[in-house]
This record gives C-alpha cells, sequence and structure tokens, in this order.
C-alpha cells in the first residue's frame, strides 16, 4: 500500500512491472542475448572506436539511460545503449 495515496498492488502485480528492453528494430533483449553494433560509437577519454558489426555475446541488461552492460573483445567492459544494438538470432 502506497502511504501517500493508498494505492493498493495485488501481489502478482510486481513481477509484471519490469520494463522491456528493446533494440533498434523492437526485437526484446533479455540477458544472454547476442548483439550486434549498428553504428560506429567513439568511446570518451580514449580514442578507440566500436566498428559497425562488432559481435557483442552474453549481454546483461542494467537500469538507466545505458541499458547493457557487457565485455567488448579488445575494449573491455563498457555500457551501450539499446537502440544502437541489433539482436542477432542464434
Amino acid at each position: 500500500m502506497c502511504p501517500e495515496c493508498g494505492h493498493e498492488w495485488s501481489p502478482s502485480e510486481g513481477a509484471d512491472d519490469a520494463t522491456e528492453v528493446r533494440d533498434s528494430v523492437g526485437n526484446v533483449l533479455q540477458d544472454g542475448d547476442t548483439v550486434t553494433v549498428i553504428k560506429d560509437l567513439k568511446l570518451k577519454g580514449s580514442s578507440s572506436v566500436v566498428k559497425v558489426g562488432t559481435k557483442v555475446r552474453g549481454i546483461r541488461l542494467v537500469p538507466g539511460d545505458h541499458d547493457i552492460d557487457c565485455r567488448i573483445p579488445g575494449v573491455g567492459p563498457i555500457g551501450l545503449k539499446s537502440q544502437f544494438v541489433k539482436k542477432v538470432a542464434e
């Protein structure tokens, strides 16, 4: 029950409240998916660039603006926005 407005939730309501993370074409992403980068991404504080077509395996979804945590070979751990990736059919 909300102390401010008095709204009551049923126990089953909490499980459905998770927001879906979608890629650039609207596919729903899940932890462990493989995605491909759809545009060159410059890394702040570095001269490195993540190139178009880079395949990223085993993503992890997190709340926030950069909603994908992953490890890119040759770059290391990085946070990506879901609007710059496309899910790969496995």
